[in-house]
């Protein structure tokens, strides 16, 4: 896909992103219509255009993300979990929201970053805080109904999801995530999981691709490296990811980042790349999100490539 400078502009200003563009870059720019933000939102992975009927099938999708809890340290990241949400809401999705009505493993004061002891929540009640309100018991969950589930990360998934934060490899998921799980994968129903969640996958799924991010801490940018030798270790194969965007300029790859846009030029070639990671046969898209300590627009574009490849997954 080919466009000028200013309709680059356009479409990363709509993601908050400014691009300096030239007069005659813009002469004769009209703002990008509806038809052509759909047109680009189609293509998935910005370069690579699916099939049609992809697209036209998305706004019957039924796509349900599944929570565990309300809070980063014992429950469900919000800020990937409202991400999922926007980017399934921009695709058409129609979405449910479900959780466990189990007990969290602990509570966390978020501020001192310690157990609250003597206080207990439960993992449904506080999903709903999420969710508004609308959210339904993980044990009513059958795929028969949907097609598309989705795991945002926080240590909800490794402690109310599954026991992955006390036990590793030697851990136990929860019975019904099991269930959903296996379920979606016997339909061959796509599954999204992001940051800390691909261990469910890595765990119940036997020889399943998934990504973490990077295998090294690299000087605390990959803080949680070693769960990757912990999937691996489970039989899963893991991935090396980043979470950046790449673009292409005239042939040549060229990075885009704040501190250096790259050269002004008219015409650009984009292609998202180290976003998410997509296992054609199992139908598994992984992305590492807060796996890595970066930039939350770089956190949110990732979760974004993760639920297109979904969505096209599932509207196949």
């Amino acid at each position: 896909m080919v466009m000028n400078r200013a309709v680059l502009s356009s479409l990363l200003a709509e993601q908050g992103v400014c691009v300096a563009a030239t007069p005659a870059a813009v002469h004769g720019h009209h703002p990008m219509s509806g038809h052509d933000r759909k047109e680009l939102y189609q293509r998935g992975s910005w370069g690579h255009s699916p099939a049609d009927s992809v697209l036209e099938a998305w706004g019957s999708i039924k796509d349900l993300p599944v929570l565990s809890g309300c809070g980063v340290y014992d429950g469900t990241e919000l800020h990937e979990a409202s991400s999922i949400l926007v980017h399934l809401s921009r695709g058409g999705a129609e979405v449910q929201i479900f959780a466990p009505d189990v007990p969290q493993m602990h509570v966390i004061d978020h501020i001192k970053g310690q157990p609250s002891e003597g206080e207990t929540r439960n993992v449904l009640t506080e999903s709903a805080r999420i969710a508004r309100g609308k959210i339904t018991d993980l044990a009513k969950l059958t795929a028969v109904n949907h097609d598309a589930a989705i795991f945002p990360g926080g240590f909800g998934a490794a402690k109310n999801l599954s026991t992955f934060a006390v036990d590793g490899g030697t851990c136990k998921v929860n019975s019904h995530v099991e269930r959903v799980l296996k379920e979606f994968h016997q339909a061959g129903k796509p599954i999204g999981l992001c940051c800390i969640a691909p261990v469910l996958a890595a765990k119940v799924l036997r020889g399943v691709e998934v990504t973490v991010g990077h295998e090294q801490e690299e000087g605390g940018k990959w803080p949680h490296a070693g769960t990757a030798e912990v999937i691996k270790a489970l039989g899963a194969k893991h991935c090396v990811m980043g979470v950046t965007i790449s673009f292409q300029q005239l042939g040549q790859r060229w990075r885009w980042t704040p501190d250096r846009p790259g050269p002004g030029c008219g015409c650009f070639s984009i292609t998202c790349v180290h976003e998410a990671h997509v296992d054609q046969k199992n139908k598994v898209v992984t992305t590492p999100a807060f796996m890595c300590d970066t930039a939350l627009h770089h956190i949110h574009d990732g979760i974004g490539a993760m639920v297109r490849k979904v969505l096209e997954l599932a509207g196949r």
